[in-house]
């Protein structure tokens, strides 16, 4: 039987990658050569478009997570996200072309570049959705695993089919190794359907020796053959802490590297270029919080606290108070999103991050830095390592005031959220890159300008 030819996520984001940027390129060139006076046209102004054209559309795209293929899948968003998107970024090229070159523009055909290129992009957007509507987008998963818990299998499961988030895998079968009887020939043949296995099991020593004859008949073939934590950290960009096969090594899958050079001038000159920005923002920011707050928010105007960092030393951290004066007087306890203790004043200082500006002091006393797991309180942390095997992991760098764990996963109300976002602060810090730092500055920008939960 043939196998079925399937496209994970990475290639059909690829291709609406290259569909997009043919419509850019094309809107692009036509931008230059017909809405521009061909007196202003030059090699500079050409690269300058192109180049900041280009840029611009794939920074827009990125804050604002134009492929994100939950959204770009469903009918309902493809079209107006598509249109508003790249609305802006031929707005921003048209603007910045004025400023830097003040150059003259055709109307006519500035009124085209402007509106046909949005709706070109939406086209092809549609067309993408309708495409993956008929051919197969979903791979048959055989799940290969050791665990006699029938709902820990079943919570397996519901990870792999993926809930709200699209995974685009689906278990179609299932074998439990410790349940083991010789091969039967329909099941062989039931496998023929199959397009990815995923073991999850403690000891790979433990697989039958006739399972594993049929792994490496698959892989031969061509398919897919991956550990359960590697599914887990490529399909959610997280690790699974909570997961049966809760290997230490097999989550950090831990081993000798060369220093990142790179990484560590990246991580200084970020650091340092926005500890200058921010410091200069949290001084123009000062005085007008300390007025509002003899109004609104009577009280110190610094909340201090003492927090867990860089190997599990504790460190002051400060902020803007927020909350009531005597918010902890029961105890300590994690604030919630519609939290009682805060101040009407308090709410809009957390709603666009300016209770957070004061932590700039923690960076320039080396306690902090910007990109990295958010320090915890230590009764939180001793509550935590009781819980989590790994969670001492996370103190492995210096915490950051935003971090993986902010951008991708809600606020954190309670404990168990905080076990969901060290599966996230463990993926950053096995995967630290500076494309990943890059990502997270984005969607932090994106956090702040349209105020939505870290």
């Amino acid at each position: 039987m043939a196998r079925r030819s399937i496209l994970n996520s990475l290639e059909r984001k690829f291709i609406l990658l290259i569909g997009d940027l043919l419509i850019v390129l094309a809107s692009l060139n036509f931008f230059v050569q017909d809405v521009i006076d061909v007196q202003f046209i030059s090699v500079k102004l050409n690269v300058v478009v192109f180049s900041f054209g280009t840029l611009s559309f794939f920074a827009l795209s990125y804050i604002l997570d134009f492929y994100n293929l939950q959204r770009t899948l469903k009918r309902k968003y493809v079209v107006s996200q598509a249109l508003y998107i790249t609305a802006l970024f031929v707005l921003t090229v048209f603007i910045f072309i004025l400023i830097l070159f003040d150059a003259s523009f055709w109307i006519k055909y500035l009124l085209i570049f402007l509106l046909l290129t949005p709706i070109q992009v939406a086209l092809w957007r549609l067309f993408f959705v309708n495409v993956f509507r008929i051919i197969p987008t979903t791979k048959n998963v055989l799940l290969i695993y050791d665990i006699d818990s029938q709902s820990e299998v079943k919570e397996v499961t519901n990870v792999i089919d993926g809930g709200d988030e699209e995974t685009f895998y689906r278990v179609k079968l299932t074998y439990n190794i410790n349940q083991h009887v010789p091969i039967r020939k329909n099941f062989i043949k039931a496998t023929e359907k199959i397009d990815s296995w995923i073991i999850n099991v403690k000891n790979y020593n433990d697989l039958p020796e006739d399972i594993e004859k049929m792994i490496l008949r698959s892989i031969l073939k061509g398919r897919e053959v991956i550990s359960y934590t590697s599914f887990y950290e490529n399909t959610y960009e997280a690790l699974p802490i909570q997961s049966h096969n809760d290997s230490f090594y097999e989550i950090l899958q831990l081993r000798n590297k060369k220093i990142r050079y790179l990484q560590t001038i990246f991580g200084f000159s970020i650091n340092f270029t926005l500890a200058l920005i921010v410091g200069v923002v949290f001084l123009i920011c000062t005085p007008f919080v300390w007025l509002f707050n003899l109004f609104l928010n009577r009280g110190p105007l610094f909340y201090t606290q003492k927090r867990v960092g860089l190997h599990g030393k504790e460190f002051k951290i400060y902020k803007f108070r927020s909350m009531v004066v005597d918010a902890e007087k029961a105890g300590a306890k994690m604030a919630t999103k519609n939290d009682a203790r805060i101040t009407p004043f308090g709410k809009i200082l957390r709603a666009f991050r300016i209770d957070e500006l004061p932590q700039i002091i923690s960076v320039v006393k080396g306690d902090m830095q910007f990109i990295g797991p958010r320090p915890e309180r230590k009764v939180f942390v001793n509550q935590l390592n009781d819980r989590v095997p790994f969670y001492a992991a996370r103190h492995l760098i210096r915490p950051g005031i935003t971090g993986w764990a902010q951008v991708k996963y809600k606020y954190g109300e309670n404990l168990d959220d905080s076990i969901k976002k060290l599966e996230y602060d463990l993926y950053y810090i096995k995967n630290r890159s500076i494309t990943l730092d890059i990502r997270i500055v984005f969607k932090t920008v994106t956090t702040v300008l349209f105020s939505r939960g870290m």
